[in-house]
């Protein structure tokens, strides 16, 4: 007899899965209803539904979501204490970042999806990102492929799929992952700093990317990838210069408050402060 069907129930602060959607770090999450979200990582696809403002549901049994999906939504790092710390730095634009961003957090995902989704979001927008990247995984069920899986694409194929000019730099990092000079059990052990250096120098990767990589793949929480966002907010803000030191070990998750508010404040989503 087939087990019964199983879901687990949490109530999680500083979790919201809207504001994790469309936090930029993340390209394949989608909202398939209202308050209901398909979350597809590690070849597996998880269902999240919002029963209230602090309870979700999730479409899995118990021992899946605590070896899964509690890692995968880095249920283990204390957000309230990062923003305690980001909001007693006297930073209104912050402060004003933290309260509109309540509910992001780090994702950790795998580092080879994260690569060649950031090789792809280079000069693009998110709307083409996604749509991008689902034409990739199409042929292989909707699921990431790996390294061995694309060791047969060539630029040709890359371009059809609507890479453009990054094709190129994706057919190299395959190659890369395959002959072994991309190793990334390798850059999760190295410092943040040496992870960025190496991953720079791959084609197509530059500090922007690399970063991002570090930030969403690695899970280095103190890379700070600056895109055109953040560095309007640091020109506009921050006179040219943000005060990083501020926010040593925890820089990405400034990053990521603060990429989200701007976005929102442009958008006229919220008032401009």
């Amino acid at each position: 007899m087939e087990a019964p069907h199983k879901v687990v129930q949490k109530s999680i602060a500083h979790f919201d899965m809207e504001q994790i959607a469309n936090s930029g770090q993340c390209f394949r999450i989608r909202s398939v209803a209202s308050d209901v979200w398909e979350v597809p990582a590690f070849g597996r696809r998880l269902v999240v539904r919002r029963t209230s403002e602090w309870a979700w549901e999730f479409d899995c049994n118990e021992c899946e979501f605590q070896e899964i999906w509690s890692n995968y939504f880095d249920l283990q790092t204390d957000y309230g204490a990062v923003k305690n710390a980001i909001t007693s730095s006297g930073d209104e634009y912050l402060r004003n970042a933290v309260r509109y961003g309540w509910g992001i957090r780090i994702l950790r995902q795998d580092p080879w999806e994260m690569t060649v989704s950031f090789i792809i979001s280079q000069q693009n927008n998110i709307p083409r990102i996604r749509s991008t990247i689902a034409r990739l995984c199409e042929p292989f069920g909707g699921a990431f492929p790996s390294p061995a899986e694309l060791a047969g694409y060539t630029e040709a194929n890359f371009v059809a799929l609507g890479l453009g000019y990054r094709a190129k730099y994706v057919v190299d990092v395959v190659r890369a992952v395959l002959d072994g000079r991309l190793d990334f059990h390798k850059l999760t052990a190295m410092g943040t700093p040496d992870a960025i250096a190496t991953l720079r120098q791959f084609n197509g990767i530059g500090v922007k990317v690399a970063s991002c990589i570090a930030l969403f793949g690695l899970h280095k929480i103190d890379a700070f990838p600056v895109d055109v966002w953040i560095k309007k907010i640091i020109d506009e803000r921050y006179g040219g210069t943000f005060p990083l030191d501020h926010f040593a070990g925890y820089a990405g998750i400034v990053q990521q408050y603060m990429y989200f508010y701007q976005r929102a404040l442009e958008k006229r989503m919220v008032p401009v402060r």
